[in-house]
């Protein structure tokens, strides 16, 4: 039965940007801003779940959004707008992973999870908190942690990229994961 829910919600929203993208392509200013407005949010889960870093996600939303106004011409009424924003916002993403020489990530499937899953919301909040965190340590602390744990760099890129031994980038990590640890328990 749940399935079946989740699929009408599905459904409902795709619908709803649906008619609010066409009266926004027919001139109606307000329902393309509600449109924008919408996708947006559901842009900026999509896009966290598969961002390593939660500061570049806002970028890459406003770049998507962009891409989508300047592409709104081509949008065909018989297709479901989801899959037209979600093949901008993976060309997006591909461009994003290549400036950033994360040419591993290029080959990730980015089409298991729709941009309207469910799940969506929760990946995007707890990315936002570990940010808020990481900016809590200093940086002998949070460089480490990021470029190792989170970019999946190794000790050595990061010793070059931060200038801190290679000793230095291994304590960094470990103290910093225990004080991180530790604010989540509530004790810092």
């Amino acid at each position: 039965m749940k399935r079946t829910s989740d699929q009408e919600a599905l459904e409902a929203r795709e619908a709803g940007l649906q008619a609010l993208l066409l009266r926004g392509l027919a001139g109606e200013a307000a329902a393309y801003r509600d449109f924008l407005g919408q996708l947006g949010a559901h842009l900026r889960a999509f896009l966290m779940r598969r961002l390593r870093q939660p500061s570049d996600c806002e970028d890459l939303v406003q770049e998507v959004l962009l891409a989508v106004h300047n592409a709104r011409h081509t949008y065909r009424a018989d297709q479901p707008v989801t899959a037209w924003v979600q093949a901008i916002a993976r060309y997006k993403l591909a461009d994003h992973f290549r400036a950033r020489g994360r040419r591993e990530a290029l080959h990730d499937p980015l089409d298991e999870e729709g941009l309207f899953d469910e799940a969506d919301a929760e990946p995007g909040e707890a990315s936002r908190d570990l940010g808020r965190l990481l900016e809590q340590l200093p940086d002998k602390q949070r460089l480490p942690i990021i470029h190792v744990k989170l970019e999946g760099l190794s000790v050595e890129e990061t010793a070059r990229l931060t200038g801190l031994s290679s000793s230095a980038v291994k304590v960094g990590i470990h103290r910093g994961l225990k004080v991180l640890a530790d604010m989540i328990r509530g004790k810092r």
